[in-house]
């Protein structure tokens, strides 16, 4: 499912759209069973890999003829060869494949000399029996050989199927291994600013950034909210004034002040060449009350804005909360975005829905249609701090469809990462804030396990269907999956 994100350049969307994720193919054959449906299974497996490359994004590297024998890969020479090609392509994940029954050995060499990336697993079907009776492939067979040497290994590494390249469950499962290697790729080692500290009242949005260090390599870079709004008062009028006009483009501005939106504008830029300098994947941000007692704005449309430009930016420095952000931009292939929610109400008449609700800072590419999107003062905030201190929430419903939600929790150093699904409904209702009314099979069940499992009151939730590829992902970050 894709949507037009917001770039700032078209040289910005065509680098976005450039980044390929580099899939190394290992096209496993065993002697003396038949070379020729190995290289057949090969051709096949290679067409359909490419079909799925135009619409994912992704490159397939595989040993050519030049060299390995006929581009299959069978024995220890081979994978020596096959290791020097992976290591100079950046790849993002490995797929072996029995053609044949598979040199095990060599097969699992290859995994276990470039490490720490996904690997997923799969064997082809047989075919008929020759002339004199005897097996072409054993693919069946030889693909257990392989997966005992991962798992005696202790590399992570997910089965696919045993099948023809061509059968829907193939297309499916690559479709899928993409969407988790690219979430792997791009979570691990990930740079996370913090915008300020957390709530003094928000526990719950406290973290320990050792696990984070120690297990994902991961770094949070901190910067104070005086740096920010005195880099926010040193851009020129004309870089300020193409974001007021991008912003007015989109939304009604008649509840708010024109001072709001320059600020709103010059808050945007000085978030963004923070996170340039420091090539950040995502921010936290301190978004109340200092925000707007000496500021002066409310920081929602601006973090929408963000998100909406593949920055993830989360609320009251949740960095667990962007790091979910992260995980589902990622594996959606950053064509669509997500809301950062609160789980917030139960429906009051309605069985299994419940309302997700933030103030104003869902990406405004996700609204719903024929809804105006308004800009108006802070909900919560307004009566107690004024309007004057408090504008910038863009507010609207969003629009119907499939869900995924996730959220990332750390405790005493595992992390676990809650999985379910749900509906986004239309609704005629108006209400403040970017909200959604959401339907799930059974809220009280999920509700149940938010409590029991620690989980905490934000979440990320993401239009489409991405639960299969973040379970995958939790296989090879060892985090816990929870689904729901």
């Amino acid at each position: 499912m894709g949507i037009n994100l917001l770039y700032n350049s078209q040289k910005e969307k065509e680098k976005m759209m450039q980044e390929k994720l580099r899939i190394g193919f290992v096209p496993a054959h065993r002697e003396p069973f038949s070379e020729e449906w190995a290289i057949d299974m090969r051709r096949r497996t290679l067409k359909v890999l490419k079909s799925v490359s135009k619409e994912n994004n992704m490159e397939i590297i595989v040993p050519e003829e030049s060299l390995t024998p006929k581009g299959l890969m069978r024995d220890d020479s081979d994978a020596e060869k096959v290791i020097e090609l992976f290591k100079t392509k950046d790849l993002a994940g490995i797929l072996i494949g029995t053609m044949t029954f598979g040199d095990e050995i060599s097969a699992v060499t290859i995994a276990e000399k470039i490490p720490d990336l996904p690997v997923l697993l799969f064997g082809t079907k047989e075919g008929a029996f020759t002339e004199d009776g005897n097996r072409r492939s054993d693919s069946f067979c030889g693909t257990l050989s392989v997966a005992s040497g991962l798992y005696r290994r202790g590399i992570p590494f997910a089965f696919l199927a045993i099948c023809f390249p061509e059968e829907d469950i193939f297309n499916q499962g690559i479709k899928n291994f993409v969407r988790t290697c690219a979430a792997v790729k791009g979570f691990m080692g990930a740079k996370i600013g913090q915008v300020g500290p957390r709530p003094a009242p928000f526990e719950t949005c406290a973290i320990n950034e050792f696990p984070m260090i120690e297990q994902f390599a991961q770094r949070i870079v901190p910067i104070s909210l005086a740096d920010i709004f005195h880099a926010a008062e040193t851009f020129e009028e004309k870089e300020v004034s193409h974001i007021i006009e991008k912003i007015k483009e989109r939304a009604n501005c008649e509840e708010i002040r024109e001072e709001s939106i320059g600020k709103a504008a010059r808050l945007e830029l000085a978030l963004k060449d923070f996170v340039k300098q420091k090539n950040l994947a995502g921010l936290a941000v301190q978004c109340w009350d200092a925000m707007q007692k000496i500021y002066g704005i409310s920081s929602c449309l601006t973090m929408g804005r963000l998100t909406e430009q593949g920055i993830m930016t989360a609320c009251e420095v949740d960095i667990h909360g962007t790091l979910a952000m992260l995980v589902q931009y990622l594996a959606s292939l950053k064509k669509t975005v997500p809301h950062f929610i609160d789980w917030t109400i139960q429906h009051q008449s309605k069985e299994n829905v419940f309302l997700a609700w933030h103030c104003g800072n869902a990406p405004q590419v996700l609204a719903a249609k024929n809804i105006p999107i308004c800009l108006r003062e802070h909900s919560i905030l307004g009566p107690t701090l004024g309007p004057e201190k408090s504008e910038g929430t863009a507010e609207f419903p969003l629009k119907p469809g499939t869900v995924t939600f996730t959220r990332i929790v750390e405790y005493d150093g595992q992390f676990k990462m809650l999985i379910t699904k749900g509906k986004v409904i239309p609704s005629e209702d108006k209400l403040r804030g970017s909200w959604s009314w959401v339907e799930v099979p059974d809220l009280d069940g999920l509700y149940r396990t938010l409590i029991e499992e620690g989980f905490t009151h934000h979440a990320s939730m993401i239009h489409g269907d991405i639960a299969s590829s973040l379970i995958e992902f939790c296989r090879f970050t060892g985090i816990e999956p929870i689904v729901i």
